[in-house]
This record gives structure tokens, sequence and C-alpha cells, in this order.
């Protein structure tokens, strides 16, 4: 809503305009009445709609045209003020005011008119049979007001319906002529009836209507005055009630009801409250809230952000099967202006055999667009009505900000559930294959692919001892010369070969020494398509001599060619070290160098400080509490209870080992 509101008086000489204005500000008739009224400012708090109010008055004889086109173009509404006595002051409102108004601004943002019909008292007769043609001709004009500034008649409403004009405008709402809404009204409404439709059964049940009515009004409704709401919808409509709820048509029905009433403020409450301007467009503020990213921090949605997204999912997921068939995510995006899901979303989160996103997929996608592209992700949860249905400020409530990278890698522990891996490697070896079977899709599958829907994202879920978390891959195209910073920030690289290629491997040694080689980031040669011959790569150290040098494990064989998915094992050891890119502890596994294993007896070595820190802080509290108590039971309860959790210690290290 405007933040102030200008109204303009102009008409011919002797109508009263300033009469009006001056009666207004003093409550009674001035007895001396000057040329033209200074500009008044009407406080906030002394208005009906809490918005503070200017008053402009127009002089002919003390202002030249220049300054009244000015006053035009800066006026929020304009009241024509008319003489009813007076026949050619009313004919001056078609033949000289609409026109000069009317040229003097945009066809597209016409101001909206009001016609006063000033001097009421001198006459008994009203002249709205003049005037409602008048009114019926212009579309701009919103109302007409008869008042009189002698005798204080409809003054304080005048100013009233202006302001009204301005902050409740019936254009953008409802056509006159054909007596219904209009089309982005409609559009609106229907939007904003979705998102409360909370079960999505295309019925608003008394339990919605009422938190509908909280929200818009702070206030809910009685049981009966939801009925009566309801029974006027009835007699009215034959489909506006279905199963004792509003439908869709009997919402629009109340919506125009309330506007035929002069009842605007109604809807435009509505509107309003789920994120609409006066052009009935959502706001750039209620789509994009202010939300702070320092630098080598990363978004991510937070608990509360999930649980909506679930009850989005559960909402249009109508057959129960975990899965969205393109029907119900046509019907889920129907609160969006355009369709946000484009055909290789299904290339690049989970699906089911029938290509259909599943649950995981659908989050794993929320999760995708949050960590890349945040003020996407903060517009997608506008449209759904995240911060309405979670009563929250804003969108951005939805949001976690992560910690700086920085002080993750000194403390060498993260909060953070998204992980970063770029897939480097050169043309034909083998990253988009590497990238589908993170979902599940063996050669055979991925063969299925239309090259115009293909993906260079890929994301999943992958559990780090017991822990769920989002590995997000990157295919990065080969390009030696020029890698963006882009393509260089992430938790952990791949670097991919062809096996069955001779040029291949050169490529990914190239690229670690030129970018990777003092980088903090792990890094991570995958050998690809090992189901094929290996061949000798053309460079002066081979691929495992490679890995030695330069203190990396040895390149991991990996194939997507096989009878049933993939294994899930590399990705696991990717994520781990995302997590742990600084565990350096010596393996316990034969291949004595494998961050992966490194990363497990990280976690085994800091489980067995745990057990050893708390089982000296019992002992120091039991110390502290029994000092006075020097004989042999004391001491012979604090060895047992150290022995049994040493005990449970050791026991517990082994479960560990013997899983790993």
């Amino acid at each position: 809503m405007r933040k102030d509101v200008r109204i303009l008086l102009v008409g011919e000489p002797k109508v009263g305009k300033t009469s009006l204005i001056m009666s207004l500000v003093s409550e009674e008739f001035p007895d001396e009445v000057p040329l033209r009224a200074e500009e008044i400012t009407i406080p906030a708090d002394v208005t009906p709609e809490r918005v503070p109010t200017h008053i402009v008055d127009y002089s002919e004889a003390e202002q030249s045209d220049e300054q009244l086109y000015q006053e035009i173009s800066k006026a929020n509404v304009i009241c024509i003020v008319y003489s009813v006595n007076n026949k050619k002051s009313i004919e001056k409102v078609t033949s000289h005011w609409i026109p000069l108004i009317n040229d003097r601004t945009d066809k597209d943002s016409r101001v909206p008119l009001i016609l006063v019909g000033n001097k009421s008292d001198l006459v008994e007769h009203s002249s709205m049979e003049t005037i409602l043609p008048i009114m019926n001709q212009y579309q701009d004009i919103e109302t007409c007001v008869e008042c009189s500034a002698k005798n204080l008649k409809n003054i304080s409403e005048l100013f009233y319906y202006a302001q009204k004009a301005v902050l409740h405008p019936t254009g953008p709402l409802y056509c006159p002529e054909e007596k219904e809404l209009k089309p982005s009204c409609i559009k609106a409404l229907t939007r904003i009836f979705k998102v409360s439709d909370l079960d999505n059964d295309g019925i608003l049940n008394d339990n919605e209507l009422n938190f509908f009515q909280r929200t818009c009004f702070n206030t809910p409704l009685a049981p009966q005055a939801l009925e009566d709401v309801k029974n006027v919808v009835r007699r009215n409509m034959t489909d506006g009630v279905k199963d004792n709820g509003l439908t869709l048509k009997g919402f629009l029905f109340l919506h125009t009801l309330f506007i035929q009433r002069g009842r605007h403020e109604t809807t435009w409450t509505v509107l309003r409250r789920f994120g609409y301007d006066d052009d009935l467009e959502l706001t750039q503020e209620y789509l994009f809230p202010m939300i702070k990213i320092p630098p080598d921090c990363t978004t991510e949605l937070n608990h509360n952000a999930y649980l909506f997204l679930q009850s989005v999912f559960d909402k249009h997921d109508k057959d129960r099967d975990c899965a969205l068939s393109p029907d119900e995510v046509k019907d889920l995006f129907k609160v969006f202006p355009y369709m946000p899901w484009g055909p290789d979303v299904n290339n690049t989160v989970c699906t089911n055999d029938q290509g259909w996103i599943t649950y995981q997929g659908y989050l794993s996608q929320w999760t995708l667009t949050t960590y890349l592209d945040v003020q996407r992700s903060l517009e997608y949860l506008g449209y759904l009505g995240y911060s309405i249905i979670y009563e929250q400020e804003s969108q951005a409530a939805a949001m976690t900000v992560t910690r700086n990278k920085r002080i993750d890698l000194q403390k060498k522990q993260t909060q953070r559930s998204v992980f970063r891996c770029n897939v480097l490697g050169a043309r034909g070896s083998g990253k988009s294959g590497f990238l589908q079977a993170f979902l599940g899709r063996n050669l055979q599958r991925q063969r299925q692919i239309r090259e115009d829907h293909k993906s260079f994202y890929a994301i999943s879920t992958t559990y780090v001892y017991g822990q769920e978390k989002y590995l997000l891959l990157h295919e990065v195209m080969p390009d030696f010369d020029f890698l963006s910073e882009a393509d260089l920030a992430c938790d952990v690289v791949c670097l991919v070969y062809d096996v069955n290629n001779p040029r291949s491997f050169e490529y990914c040694a190239k690229v670690y020494k030129q970018y990777f080689i003092d980088s903090k980031t792990p890094c991570v040669v995958i050998a690809a398509k090992s189901d094929l011959h290996e061949v000798r790569q053309h460079y002066s150290l081979s691929p495992h001599e490679f890995c030695r040098k330069h203190k990396l494990h040895p390149p991991q064989p990996f194939t997507c060619n096989s009878t049933d998915a993939p294994s899930k094992d590399i990705y696991t050891r990717l994520t781990t070290m995302a997590m742990y890119p600084h565990a350096r502890l010596r393996c316990m596994c034969a291949c004595n160098r494998c961050t992966y294993c490194l990363c497990q007896n990280l976690l085994k070595l800091e489980l067995l400080r745990s057990i050893k820190a708390q089982l000296r802080r019992v002992v120091f509290n039991r110390h502290m509490a029994q000092a006075d108590l020097k004989n042999s039971t004391f001491w012979l309860r604090a060895s047992v209870g150290a022995t049994v959790f040493a005990v449970l210690g050791f026991a517990m290290y082994r479960a560990l080992l013997k899983q790993r």
C-alpha cells in the first residue's frame, strides 16, 4: 500500500474548492476565503487508513497552466469540483477537465477521479441524474459525492473516498460494464484460494476459512458468521458451496459482492496480505526479501522449510505413490506465473521407473536451487505462500546461511548439510555417466536420455555415519585455458579420465597441477569405464604414479555399465572427504592413504576421546561431591564406573571397526 496520498482539487473558479479544504481543517465554514489554500498535510494517525494525506488546492488566478500540469502529474487522485447549482461548471467536467487530465497522464496509469458536487445546501434536488451518464462514460471516475462546505455535509466522506480511491482502487479489480472481476484480479484471487486450500481438495473448509480470515484480518469468524457467509453464496449460485465448504467460484463471488457493495478495502486487504501491489503483481519486497550472505558462506533450507515443502508435496501427491506425475507437477506449479522446472530436472534428481520425480528427488531439487540461487528459491517459496502459511515475516526465515568455510576448516568440523563436488575431465571421459550413476541410473537407462534434456548437475543424499547429507555434483565443461571461480569453488574435486582412451588422463593431470596442487580442496581421481580394457596413458607418469607423487589416493575404478544400479560407495567417500578435508591420520585398512578411511578413523578416535572425556568428568564429579569420603567403598565405586565406561568405549570402537 502507498506510504502517502496526494489529493488535488481542480474545477472552475467559484465552485468552492478552497472552502472545502478550509471547512475540513477548521470544521467550520470560513468567513473569508483566500484565492487558494496552502498545501495541507493530514497526519497518518487522524486518517481512517493510517496514511499521511496531502491536500493540494488549485487556483486559476494564482497559478499558470504549467504549474497545473505539474500538480496533475504528482497527484494520486484528482477531485473535479463542480457547483450543483451551476450547469456550466458541470458541463466543464467533460468538456475541459477530464480531457485535460487524460492528456497529461499515461493511458496505462491514469489517476482515479472523484466528481464532487459542492453547494448542495443551495438546491433541493440532486445532480446525480446528470452525473451518472458521465460516470458510466469514463472508467477513471471512482465515485461522485455531493457535499456542502457551508454546512459541512459529506466533507470528511469526500476526502475519505479520495483516499480510498488511491489505496483501494476499483479499476484493477472490477469492470463496471461487465459487472465482473477483471482477469488479473481473478488470477490473483485464484492463487490465493489455492494457497489457502491446505489439503488441495478444491474446497475451503471451516478450518481453512478460519485460517484465511485470521491471516488476513487477524480475527477468526464465529461458527454462525461462517454459516451466514456460505448461505449468502448458496442463495446466489448453485456451485459456490460444496460439501459445506467454499469452492473457487464461491470465493470469487464473495469478492465480487464486496466490490459491488463498495467494500473494495476487503479485497485489497486480502490481496496485499498475499503480496500483491496496486497493479496486482507480486511485489519485489515480497518475492525477494533481504538476506545477507557473507563471502565463503552457502545457503541451505532449514527444518521448517523442509516441513513446509513436505506438506506441499503431500498436498499434490494425490495417488500417494511418493512421486509427482506430470499432471501433479503441473498442479503444484499453478500458483506460479510460469513453469519453473524444465525436463532437465528429471535428470538432475532421483526419479521412479516411470521417470517421475520422487519425494527425495523433489526435496533434492529444492536443495539444489537454494544452494545455487537463493534468490530464486525465495521467489519460489513466495509463490507457494511460505511466509503466510508459516506466519513468518518473509520466506527469508526458511533459509540458513552457513558459517564461513574457513572457520569450518579451522575447527575441523561443519554443520553444513550440502556439499559440492565439481567433476572435471576431458570430453568423453565419462563425467555425465558419473553424474547419472549417482541417481541410480546404469548405462542402459542413461542412453534413453534426450540430448536436450541433459543436466550438468546431479544431487541426492548420502549417509556418513548415519548423518544424511546432500552431495551436489557439477559437471564442469572441459576448458583448460579458463576455469572460473565457480568452477573452482567446491568442497571436493573429481578428476575423471577414461581408462580406454590413452589421451584422457593428460587433461586431469594438467588441471590438477594448474589449479589444485596448492589448494586445500581434496581431490579424487576417477578411473571411469573400468569395465573396458585399460590402456597406457600418453603422459609422463601413469595415473597411479601421478597420485603417489602428489599424495593422492590411487585412482578409483568406476563403471556404470552394469545390470543393476551402480554402486554408491564412491559418492559416500566423496561426501566424507568434503566433510573432513583435513583428516591426516594413519589408515587402518590396506591402502594406507585413503582419505575416506582416514576420515572414518578420525571419527572413531573422536568418539573414543569423547568417551574418555565423559569418564574423566564422572570421576571428577564424584570426587568433588564426596571429597570427605576416604574409605575404600568410594574408590571401589569409582573404579567400577571407570571400568564400565572403558569396556563400553572399547566395545563401540570394535563395532565401528567391524562395520568398516
